[in-house]
């Protein structure tokens, strides 16, 4: 039997019920076999991120642990150090802080997206903070007191559009990425994190490398419905969380313009779609897909993105982890 690297599979877990209720379904998302969980930093619901992953912390053991994600409007660099530092005390290696410029936290603070100049910024301030205690932010020279030991604390750009990838590329430890499945999308934006590294005399093979993997269960008909349809008013589901979705599935081959409606996705686009962003099906096919990008892509860590519309951002993954724990992640080790 060929032997793989294993792959890791983490997966999105809102903050959408009380943080007792969060601990517990991290617990079942261990038990089935899952390696991390990503919560989104989301003020406005009443919950906060980084407490519901300490609770999670102290209901697991092997779990990585972070926010899915951070913005850098409304948390200051110190305070998310801290927070960071905090939760590797309580998960000693496990946690990390993966950082973007923000869109529902701003969007519901009144705030406008952060600049890249600014997150750029940001990231080195985090990375100084983590790795020497100290960094220079805003013309202030910020202090850490405590800080993870030597090799923990990773700071990770979620980035989508060539730009951020770039910015990932030049200045974070790793890339959260959401550019599909497809070999031919994934590689042009794997060209984007390239350039930035080799911009700032860098090495891209040291940084970490996670697949953010839209995931839909369900007969064909329920799952096309997800290209067929629309995320919140005015906002179609293949333009969320970013209209760079189609720019990705453009260098895969899909034409897809960038003011496509829904209406516009007849049942054989949605097909070609669907194989070609993420994991769509029954567990057996999504299983399958995850094995096929594993060998097309070299794919090393995948963060589930369970499919979503506005209504239902804040709902548990409980089928998505059933069916990791029950068929996909056996099949997922059948074949290491």
């Amino acid at each position: 039997m060929t032997h793989h690297q294993e792959l890791r599979v983490d997966i999105r877990t809102p903050v959408g019920r009380s943080l007792p209720e969060l601990a517990a379904f991290a617990r079942r998302a261990e038990q089935a076999g899952l390696s991390g969980i990503g919560v989104p930093d989301h003020h406005h619901t009443g919950r906060d991120a980084y407490l519901a992953l300490a609770a999670m912390a102290q209901a697991t053991e092997r779990l990585s642990l972070y926010p899915a994600t951070s913005n850098v409007t409304t948390r200051h660099p110190l305070v998310m150090a801290a927070l960071l530092n905090s939760l590797d005390e309580l998960g000693p290696g496990r946690p990390m802080l993966t950082v973007a410029p923000g869109f529902l936290s701003v969007e519901k603070a009144g705030k406008p997206q952060a600049r890249r100049d600014h997150l750029r910024e940001v990231v080195l301030t985090l990375r100084g903070l983590m790795r020497d205690g100290h960094a220079d932010f805003e013309g202030h020279r910020l202090e850490l007191f405590n800080r993870p030991a030597s090799g923990a604390g990773k700071v990770v750009v979620l980035a989508s559009g060539p730009r951020l990838l770039e910015l990932a590329g030049e200045v974070a430890d790793g890339v959260m990425m959401l550019v599909g499945l497809h070999p031919d999308g994934v590689e042009a934006a794997r060209a984007h994190v390239r350039i930035g590294a080799e911009r700032a005399g860098r090495d891209p093979a040291e940084l970490e490398e996670i697949l953010i993997v839209p995931f839909g269960l369900g007969d064909p008909g329920t799952v096309r419905a997800w290209p067929q349809g629309w995320f919140r008013e005015g906002q179609p589901w293949l333009r969320y969380p970013s209209v760079s979705n189609l720019r990705w599935l453009r260098a895969s081959g899909i034409d897809v313009p960038d003011d496509v409606e829904p209406g516009d996705v007849d049942d054989a686009l949605a097909d070609r779609i669907l194989d070609a962003y993420g994991l769509f099906g029954t567990a057996e096919e999504c299983a399958d897909r995850l094995l096929r990008a594993r060998k097309e892509l070299g794919l090393q860590r995948a963060f589930l993105f369970p499919a979503h519309s506005w209504d239902t951002t804040y709902d548990l993954p409980e089928a998505e982890v059933e069916a990791f724990g029950e068929v996909i992640g056996p099949r997922l080790a059948e074949s290491s």
